[in-house]
């Protein structure tokens, strides 16, 4: 997503990266790797939770999860991953966000 950023902001879209590492690592990833979206901390889990997301330790913990929410922030898309290398391509997602948009003319 980050080599496709503009492609999402083109659209008048924004990405939040949720992920379960402390504010620290998390920041410290982000600017290391130049990440242009919105990076959210979420160790104690509350919004995993809240859209339960899957964790398995089997699989190395928090499985991905990937939606895309409306302006109301109404889930209008979700992914559950089955595993850590189960993530949709950027066009699934941008498919996704076409469809509302062009609904919402």
């Amino acid at each position: 997503m980050r080599n496709h950023y503009e492609d999402f902001t083109s659209r008048g879209v924004e990405i939040i990266a949720v992920g379960p590492n402390d504010s620290l690592s998390f920041q410290t990833y982000w600017i290391n790797e130049n990440i242009p979206y919105i990076g959210l901390p979420d160790p104690d889990h509350r919004v995993a939770k809240l859209y339960r997301q899957e964790v398995n330790l089997f699989k190395l913990g928090r499985m991905p999860m990937n939606t895309v929410l409306d302006i109301k922030g109404y889930l209008r898309y979700v992914h559950f991953g089955s595993s850590m290398a189960d993530i949709p391509d950027n066009e699934t997602f941008l498919n996704v966000i076409d469809q509302l948009n062009t609904s919402s003319i």
